[in-house]
């Protein structure tokens, strides 16, 4: 069952490829009994996918009524790894530790200069460049963005990592993008 699960989730980020031709021999082993630490990885991913299409709402901090970008990250951590967040962009990029973009991987914050000011905004990091935040902007709900987009990259302040780093890659290695 949950390597089907894994198969999906491979799928989901591959838009390119159908899920019908990934190949089950390509996707990571998972067993039951598998690292601690790569189970609270995935899923911190897996339920903060379960979250897109929640509704933004500003200081929200339930998916019930609405969540903002700090608000949807601190929920993820809070609900998955038990890990108490402050419920501000700012305040959250001072946890855990800094990291590059070349070295992002799945779990890992995202954080952007979005109402000019420094660490305006946070999301959590998908793989494949992508990241899940919740946005006031365009669809006004939790959604996976692109870190290629050009506002994105002209935005990006840095990222932080609060758990260990997955032992697996869910995603194929790929050039990531440049913040300069």
């Amino acid at each position: 069952m949950r390597k089907i699960f894994m198969l999906f989730f491979a799928g989901f980020f591959a838009f390119a490829t159908p899920v019908w031709a990934i190949d089950a021999s390509d996707a990571p082993a998972v067993s039951p009994s598998a690292d601690p630490v790569q189970s609270k990885a995935t899923d911190l991913l897996m339920y903060s996918l379960s979250l897109v299409g929640v509704q933004y709402k500003y200081g929200g901090k339930s998916p019930e009524t609405g969540l903002d970008c700090s608000g949807f990250v601190s929920h993820v951590f809070r609900q998955v790894a038990s890990m108490a967040l402050p419920h501000n962009a700012y305040a959250i990029s001072l946890v855990g530790k800094k990291i590059t973009p070349y070295e992002l991987q799945p779990g890992d914050l995202v954080f952007f200069n979005t109402l000019r000011k420094s660490f305006s905004h946070v999301g959590i990091y998908l793989g494949d460049n992508r990241f899940i935040h919740a946005t006031s902007s365009k669809t006004g709900k939790v959604e996976i963005d692109d870190l290629r987009n050009s506002y994105w990259q002209a935005h990006f302040n840095g990222a932080r990592r609060l758990l260990p780093s997955l032992p697996i890659s869910f995603l194929p290695n790929k050039q990531p993008f440049s913040a300069e």
